[in-house]
């Protein structure tokens, strides 16, 4: 017989009572295959689904060589044919110093919109409407468009105005003083933009009490997201994509999500995107991103300076620009500005997708909801190339692709099989 002293039946007991959790603990993180598991995901999406969602995504890359091209035919327009001298002499029979170049700067928003129209009623319309996309008329989409317009306007020009006074005011460190400037601008945009712009285009509604709106809430005071309610934006007007956000600083902060969300996700979906949003605020994205932009801003207005002045000794007779504080130069400026955000475009999208693969990890730590996240990221996938190279991924995607997404939240699964 075998003989167990008394002082140890307890531990063995707890030995007992352990064995079966030790011996399962390894076969169920053997038994959870990752990339199994996120093929079966991604295999979700139909062949047709995924050609189409391909094709919109590529055609897009495309769009923006198309776009800068569209924009330098615009500029030479305006440059070439002489419509910005017109324009300058015209607004110069205003009276006094600051209403002519508050016209010209209009004028000029408007005619570019107007040149520009024929491309963004195929990008913005029927391009959308082509993939099944968009759930606007034509006269609600031009509505939503000229709104775009009068804020760009008015706005507008009185950025511009800034700008150009800093321009003549400091000679050729110009551009350093419009980066401090455009700095400011954007941060009153971003503050300002939740309670003033945003309400122009869709109605803001506080979601009401219930599950959804207690678990969202509870995320947001688990996480220090200064959050006491919840809205939902009639995104459904417009478009079919799912979206949500934390917008705004300070006291003007508020989360939101789209009935696009709440109609087409389950309760484990919503949190899990919601999870994410809360990510951004909580890891300071707002502000980090606004640096990084401002940066950006300011390495464009540098080569804005650098080529413009090179430009300027050949062609500035003949377009009839005397100087870069010359507004008729403005064309040229905008011109040059839209090359180097083009060239720019990989690390600004490296620096988008970087915080966004930031704000999943957080999402799915937030609201535990890896399969919630994953089924998600293929409905997002109805517009966004599912499985790109990784180049492909690095150079045109502003955000994690649907293949990373899904593959990030198994990944999380599986070393969470145990809790």
């Amino acid at each position: 017989m075998f003989f167990v002293p008394k002082r140890l039946l307890p531990l063995l007991a707890l030995l007992l009572l352990a064995l079966p959790l030790l011996a399962a603990a390894p076969a169920d993180s053997a038994a959870f295959n990752v990339e199994a598991a996120t093929q079966h995901y991604l295999n979700t999406l139909s062949p047709a689904q995924k050609a189409s969602s391909d094709a919109y995504f590529e055609g897009g890359y495309w769009l923006q060589l198309w776009g800068l091209l569209y924009g330098l035919a615009v500029a030479a327009v305006f440059l070439g044919l002489g419509l910005s001298r017109r324009m300058q002499a015209w607004a110069g029979r205003l009276p006094g110093r600051v209403l002519p170049k508050l016209a010209y700067f209009a004028l000029y928003i408007g005619l570019s919109y107007a040149l520009s129209f024929p491309l963004s009623l195929y990008t913005d319309y029927f391009r959308e409407h082509q993939y099944g996309l968009s759930n606007q008329s034509f006269g609600a989409w031009l509505t939503d468009d000229l709104k775009n317009l009068a804020i760009s306007m008015v706005v507008g020009s009185l950025v511009l105005l800034a700008l150009y006074a800093a321009i003549r005011r400091t000679g050729r460190s110009w551009w350093a003083w419009a980066t401090g400037l455009a700095a400011i601008f954007l941060v009153v945009g971003v503050f300002l933009s939740p309670i003033f712009i945003s309400p122009l285009f869709n109605k803001y509604t506080p979601l009401p009490a219930g599950p959804v709106r207690s678990q969202i809430l509870s995320m947001a005071r688990a996480n220090g997201v200064p959050a006491d309610n919840v809205y939902v934006v009639d995104a459904s007007r417009q478009s079919k994509r799912i979206s949500a956000n934390v917008s705004g600083l300070g006291s003007t902060i508020r989360v939101s999500l789209n009935d696009n969300l709440l109609n087409r996700g389950t309760p484990a979906e919503v949190q899990a995107v919601m999870g994410h949003e809360l990510g951004h605020y909580v890891l300071n994205h707002i502000p980090k991103m606004l640096i990084f932009f401002v940066l950006i801003v300011g390495l464009g207005l540098a080569f804005v300076d650098w080529a413009f002045h090179r430009l300027l000794g050949r062609y500035g007779s003949r377009w009839g620009i005397s100087s870069i504080g010359d507004v008729g130069g403005l064309p040229l400026a905008a011109a040059l500005f839209s090359v180097f955000m083009l060239l720019a475009r990989p690390g600004f999208n490296t620096i988008i997708r970087t915080q966004e693969q930031e704000a999943d990890t957080f999402g799915l730590n937030a609201a535990r909801q890896p399969d919630g996240f994953a089924s998600t990221a293929m409905k997002l996938s109805e517009y966004r190339k599912i499985d790109p190279s990784p180049w492909e991924e690095i150079i045109f995607f502003d955000h994690p692709s649907g293949h990373t997404r899904v593959q990030s939240a198994m990944r999380w699964k599986a070393e969470h099989m145990r809790d």
